[in-house]
C-alpha cells in the first residue's frame, strides 16, 4: 500500500500566518503537523509515499526532505492549483498507478490509531474506505448518508440539509477503482474535483464502500481555535501536567503550569508560562504571561500582562510598554509580524 498526502492548498483560514508559511508545517507541541501524518503512515508499515505539493513546495520539501529520517521515500508530487482532492488523486496517478493507497490530508489530525484503520483492507475487496466522525456542523464537510444496515449509500459536500452528523475524516483508503471514478466525474459549482463525487460514482457503481468511525478526538487544524485545541490535546498526551524542557532552554525566575514544552533555545524569564504552550526554538518570553499559545521559532511575548489563545509565527514578537497593561490579548500572527501594546495612559501622551 502506497500513501498519499495532501500538503497543497492555500491555507486562507489561517492568514496571515500562511501567508509566509504551509498550513501543515504549524507546529503541533513543537512538530509540524506533517510530521505527525508521516509517522502515522510509517507505523502501519506505509513507506513509499507521495506528497501533493503547490505554492509551498519549497518549504514542504525542505522540511520533510527524502523522508529517510522515517525510513519512507517521499516523491514529490507538483498541483498548479487547488482544484480539488479529486483532482489530487488525478495529480498522483503516475506515482500511485494500480496499488491500493491511503490519502492522508496533510493538516487533519485524529487520536485513533491508523492500524485499524487500514487493517485488512488490502485483502477485503473493498473499494473505499472511510473514516467518519460525528461533528455537530455537518454542513461544513462532506457527509455520509448511513442507512439502518449501516450501510453509506450517499455522499454529499457541504450539504445545507445533511442527512446525519456523521462527516468525512481526511483519512481515506482506495484502490485502483477509484482512479476510473475520478475520470467519470465534472468539477463541481466551485470549479473543483471533489472526492465525495468520486466516492459516490463508486457506489452507483455498486462497488463496495465501507468506513469506520472514529472513537476518539479528530480536528482539521485549518483554523485558529482547532490548531490550538489540537495543541491541548497532543500535549496533554505528551506532558500530562507536566513539563518538558530542552536541555538547552534558560528559564529564570519563571513558574510553568503544565503541560508546557519548551524548545532548545527558547529564554524564558520573571513570566508565567502555561498550560497548554509549545514554546518554539529560541523563542523568548519575558516579564509576561502565557498561556493556551503556540509560540514558533524565534517568536517573543515581552512586558506584556497576558498572551493567551494565539499562534505566534516564526520571528513575530509582542512587546508590552514595560509597564504593566492590564488587558488579555489573543492573536493570530504572521512570521516576522510585531504587536505593540501600550496602556492607556501612554496612548493619551502620544501625537
Amino acid at each position: 500500500m502506497k500513501g498519499l498526502i495532501l500538503s497543497g492548498g492555500s491555507g486562507r483560514r489561517l492568514r496571515p500566518l500562511t501567508h509566509t508559511s504551509a498550513k501543515q508545517l504549524v507546529p503541533i507541541a513543537n512538530k509540524p503537523i506533517l510530521h505527525y501524518v508521516v509517522e502515522d503512515l510509517v507505523s502501519v508499515g506505509i513507506t513509499d509515499i507521495g506528497i501533493v505539493v503547490g505554492d509551498t513546495a519549497d518549504e514542504v520539501r525542505a522540511s520533510v526532505g527524502d523522508g529517510s529520517r522515517w525510513g519512507a521515500e517521499v516523491t514529490y508530487l507538483e498541483q498548479e492549483a487547488p482544484l480539488g482532492l479529486a483532482h489530487a488523486v488525478l495529480v498522483a496517478r503516475p506515482f500511485l498507478a494500480d496499488a491500493p493507497f491511503a490519502m492522508y490530508l496533510g493538516d487533519n489530525m485524529f487520536e485513533d490509531s491508523l492500524d485499524e484503520v487500514v487493517a485488512g483492507f488490502e485483502e477485503s475487496g473493498e473499494a473505499a474506505r472511510l473514516l467518519l466522525a460525528h461533528v455537530d456542523d455537518p454542513t461544513a464537510f462532506g457527509v455520509a448518508d448511513v442507512d439502518a444496515a449501516g450501510r453509506i449509500v450517499a455522499l454529499e459536500e457541504k450539504p445545507a440539509d445533511p442527512p446525519s452528523d456523521l462527516a468525512l475524516v481526511g483519512v481515506y483508503l482506495f484502490d485502483a477503482r477509484i482512479h476510473a471514478a475520478v475520470d467519470a466525474i465534472e468539477p463541481s459549482a466551485r470549479g473543483e474535483l471533489e472526492i465525495t463525487d468520486a466516492i459516490q460514482r463508486l457506489l452507483e457503481d455498486g462497488a463496495p464502500v465501507a468506513h469506520r468511525v472514529l472513537e476518539g478526538w479528530w480536528i482539521d487544524t485549518g483554523k485558529k481555535d482547532p490548531l490550538l485545541e489540537c495543541n491541548r490535546l497532543v500535549l496533554d498526551a505528551l506532558a500530562g501536567d507536566g513539563v518538558v524542557v530542552d536541555d538547552e532552554a534558560t528559564v529564570v525566575d519563571a513558574t510553568l503550569v503544565g503541560p508546557v514544552v519548551v524548545a532548545a533555545g527558547a529564554r524564558i524569564v520573571d513570566a508565567t508560562v502555561g498550560p497548554s504552550v509549545a514554546v518554539g526554538a529560541g523563542c523568548r518570553i519575558e516579564s509576561s504571561t502565557v498561556d493556551h499559545s503556540v509560540l514558533m521559532e524565534g517568536s517573543s511575548v515581552v512586558g506584556h500582562h497576558r498572551v493567551t489563545a494565539s499562534v505566534l509565527g516564526r520571528e513575530a514578537a509582542v512587546v508590552g510598554s514595560g509597564a504593566a497593561v492590564p488587558s488579555d490579548l489573543s492573536v493570530l500572527l504572521g512570521d516576522h509580524s510585531v504587536v505593540d501594546v501600550h496602556g492607556p495612559a501612554e496612548e493619551s501622551t502620544g501625537g
